[in-house]
């Protein structure tokens, strides 16, 4: 059956791919962000260009869709998430608690929260052969600072949604998305493209710098198994948080290495250790995921890579970026 059906943060990476695998779907979508989608022209059918952290615009939004899925949110890279911990929070939570007290009066089918593997605890992800992070570890929480922590605040605001108000929720937590059309300079950006700008503008046999040893492990996740998994998922009658994400681990200098191989250069690394380099090891467990939807992100990073890698290489000659180091989230 066709929706109506709002997407927050349609301007930003993962809303903008939702939207346009929504509409190719057949469902009537609205976007709504404070910015308009920076490579491409949105597929929305209406999108509104309003700052969610205010009341009234969140409730316009809502209004008269059938599911939302709230993707937006102030984050970025690890530069980022890691020196502005009273933005990111007082945007994050006004955001959303303003989504939420909109959604309760609206009449919603469902309601998708977007949140992410920075809730789980630090004390679990301080050695790079980390195990893989099963939902049920998160509590006792210790989630990152500021992002992390207001993500967890609302995983459970979305429990007490669906157990007060009746109103079934989704809680995702992604694991590192990466992909064409991602932000891919300014800080904001994630490993993957960070790494991919750095390799298009390193000479053949030159040198980036890498924040930290390139030690840390990641998984990291393409953007067409991201939007699968959130349709799915929405599809699905399961209320709990969920991993999304892959499993496959990799260190950061593995990451460089790959992109180097697309690239066809030969690439020395600096490692600069006074950057910020999250977490030294964070995998994604996929029990669940398998469990519920009998499915899971299966495109793996050497695959992803390359139309990412490809995408960046073209943006970079058509412009004149901006140069900034490699980090990881």
């Amino acid at each position: 059956m066709k929706k109506k059906i709002l997407v927050t943060g349609a301007g930003g990476f993962i809303g903008h791919h939702l939207v346009k695998s929504l509409v190719s779907q057949g469902h009537w979508v609205r976007g709504a962000d404070i910015k308009l989608p920076q490579y491409e022209a949105s597929a929305a059918h209406d999108f509104m260009q309003v700052d969610l952290r205010m009341r009234d615009n969140c409730a316009i939004a809502v209004k008269d869709m059938d599911e939302v899925y709230h993707l937006a949110a102030d984050m970025g890279g690890i530069g980022f998430i890691s020196g502005s911990h009273a933005e990111i929070t007082l945007n994050n939570t006004l955001i959303s608690a303003h989504m939420v007290e909109a959604v309760r009066y609206s009449g919603l089918e469902k309601f998708l929260f977007s949140s992410s593997a920075c809730v789980y605890p630090q004390h679990l992800q301080l050695s790079p052969d980390v195990t893989p992070l099963a939902e049920d570890v998160a509590w006792p929480a210790q989630p990152e600072e500021g992002y992390g922590l207001e993500k967890i605040y609302m995983e459970k605001l979305c429990q007490y949604m669906t157990e007060d108000w009746k109103i079934p929720t989704r809680s995702v937590r992604f694991h590192n998305v990466y992909g064409p059309l991602g932000t891919y300079d300014g800080g904001r950006e994630k490993a993957p493209a960070a790494i991919s700008r750095k390799v298009v503008l390193c000479p053949d046999g030159g040198e980036i710098e890498v924040w930290g040893d390139g030690l840390q492990t990641r998984s990291f996740m393409y953007i067409d198994d991201c939007v699968e998994g959130l349709c799915r998922l929405m599809a699905e009658d399961y209320c709990a948080p969920i991993n999304l994400g892959t499993d496959e681990m990799i260190t950061i200098n593995d990451l460089v290495e790959i992109a180097a191989e697309i690239a066809g250069k030969t690439i020395t690394k600096r490692h600069d250790l006074t950057k910020p380099q999250g977490v030294r090891g964070r995998n994604s467990d996929n029990s669940l995921i398998r469990k519920v939807l009998k499915w899971e992100p299966t495109i793996m990073i050497r695959e992803g890579l390359v139309p990412t890698y490809r995408w960046i290489e073209e943006e970079i000659a058509q412009a004149h970026p901006v140069r900034h180091s490699v980090a990881a989230e």
